[in-house]
């Protein structure tokens, strides 16, 4: 076991010297994290780093009993529990070392690729900047389609104009008709007004001249 974890953490920091070096295999073992950190791998990653941390704590609480039991013996020491206290001692030591390094190299990974990704958009940044200055601007399909986008809009645009133009024109006749509507009608109701006036009078005399008639005729008669 012991020698297996310091295996581990010789391979650790092989890898943050690696990290710290830019040399062609520091390329490779990004790629080689890259492809570890994609798909199940994660899991996998903190599946063993989980359970190193529990055979850890596991052995740092057989190292606290054996302390304890060397408290209640009295302070003396048994060169069996002597030994197993320094094993126990040493395995927790060697598993919080080896999981400390290993949060060092994801940490050193997480941020060369992030200089990398910089690096690289300041890159494409400087040589727009160079081509702008050269005054050769690039002119991309998508801007092409955009302009003609632009275009098609705005003749719709224009279209929309007549047409909300026409609509307003007609709307301003169909309200002169409907003004001069009514206008004659209320002409209508005046003239309906006089007719029916002038039908009452008509009535009224010809009832006085049937009253007229009525009594004349009456007189004749006596």
């Amino acid at each position: 076991m012991i020698q297996l974890l310091f295996t581990l953490i010789f391979a650790e920091m092989a890898l943050i010297v690696i990290f710290v070096f830019k040399t062609p295999l520091r390329k490779v073992v990004i790629m080689g994290l890259d492809r570890v950190k994609r798909g199940r791998g994660p899991v996998v990653v903190k599946t063993v780093g989980g359970t190193i941390f529990a055979v850890m704590l596991a052995t740092a609480y057989n190292t606290v009993a054996i302390q304890r039991r060397w408290i209640q013996d009295g302070g003396e020491i048994n060169p069996t529990d002597q030994v197993l206290f320094a094993r126990r001692l040493l395995e927790a030591s060697l598993m919080g070392f080896s999981l400390f390094l290993a949060l060092m190299i994801d940490r050193l990974h997480h941020y060369i690729r992030e200089l990398r990704i910089r690096r690289k958009t300041v890159e494409s940044v400087k040589k727009q900047n160079r081509v702008f200055d050269d005054g050769k601007p690039p002119v991309s399909e998508e801007i092409k389609a955009s302009e003609e986008e632009i275009n098609t809009l705005r003749l719709k645009i224009k279209q929309l104009e007549t047409q909300l133009e026409e609509k307003s024109k007609e709307a301003g006749s169909a309200e002169a008709n409907a003004i001069a509507l009514k206008k004659q009608s209320e002409g209508f109701l005046l003239e309906y007004d006089r007719l029916l006036e002038e039908n009452q009078n008509l009535r009224s005399q010809l009832q006085s001249l049937d009253r007229k008639l009525s009594h004349s005729d009456s007189k004749k008669v006596m």
